[in-house]
């Protein structure tokens, strides 16, 4: 059977600098080595890959596979999903609406080193989600803005959240002010490079999105120009795959190699995403320096 599936695998880029799907497995906790090899190595190369029709998977097989990928860890400050070791469980109407630009949960310097994602419901129309390739944004920075990013250092904070709440619904203003104080029950505060090599690569990444909330030495004003001048070389659409969800697909990135954006264009549509990240992974600079947690309350 294993090897059956191994012949199967096929690997389908989606877009000329990230993403790809990969047809013809399906997810389990005992996968073949040669199958799991081939998804690292298109992990690797597509920074995001992409699996339909894995509706066999439930929150304890996910949870099995993905200990496949490494060892899973919880949220720092959301509770995991009841029943549930690791599951983050992302619901629209619990007000979880991760549209922002961002990496997983660098507000902590052990940041996760692959995300695994599963589609649960999914509105009829809407929802998507969007990642981009940070290393392929590093590269297409001017000469004179590499070597100032290569210097620079970022204060990342789960102050600057999900929770970007602007409707004039009063009701579901109170549930997005929960989940944020949720979100926020511990405040990290963590000094991260603005630029990374990634630990499997060598490959320079910008390491910014929606935690990055200042620039180490600069102004409040400053840091918000610099962030969005470095944020748009991430966020241009040649640096962009996007995925319309089904129930049952599966979307595995690298996290370290991306940020991801989920559209929120679906209204008051219902929509449950469940990520189970794995294997923690302190970013360095070039200079060999380690991110570090300065506060913590």
């Amino acid at each position: 059977m294993a090897t059956n599936q191994a012949k199967q695998l096929k690997v389908v880029q989606l877009a000329g600098r990230i993403g790809a799907e990969i047809q013809g497995i399906q997810l389990s906790s005992d996968l073949d080595p040669g199958v799991l090899n081939e998804i690292k190595q298109a992990l690797h190369e597509h920074k995001v890959i992409f699996l339909r029709d894995q509706i066999h998977l439930n929150d304890s097989t996910q949870e099995a596979f993905a200990k496949l990928l490494g060892e899973p860890y919880a949220h720092p400050t959301v509770p995991v999903k009841s029943d549930t070791n690791f599951i983050f469980e992302l619901d629209s109407q619990l007000g979880a609406k991760a549209n922002h630009w961002h990496t997983d949960v660098t507000f902590v310097p052990e940041v996760p080193k692959y995300s695994i994602l599963r589609g649960v419901t999914i509105p009829e129309v809407g929802g998507d989600t969007v990642w981009a390739n940070t290393n392929t944004a590093y590269e297409d920075l001017p000469a004179a803005l590499k070597e100032l990013a290569n210097q620079l250092w970022a204060i990342h904070s789960n102050e600057f959240d999900y929770a970007q709440y602007k409707r004039s619904d009063l009701a579901d203003d109170e549930v997005r002010k929960n989940y944020r104080a949720v979100f926020e029950s511990t405040i990290y505060k963590t000094r991260h490079p603005v630029v990374h090599v990634h630990a499997e690569t060598g490959k320079k990444h910008l390491l910014l999105g929606g935690f990055a909330g200042k620039i180490e030495g600069y102004t409040t004003s400053e840091s918000e120009r610099l962030l969005s001048i470095f944020d748009s070389y991430v966020t241009r659409l040649e640096n962009t795959v996007r995925w319309k969800w089904n129930e049952g697909d599966v979307a595995i990135w690298d996290n370290l190699a991306t940020q991801h954006y989920a559209v929120a264009d679906y209204g008051n549509h219902h929509r449950v995403v469940r990520r189970v990240t794995v294997g923690k992974n302190v970013p360095v600079s070039q200079n060999n320096e380690a991110s570090r947690l300065i506060d913590k309350k």
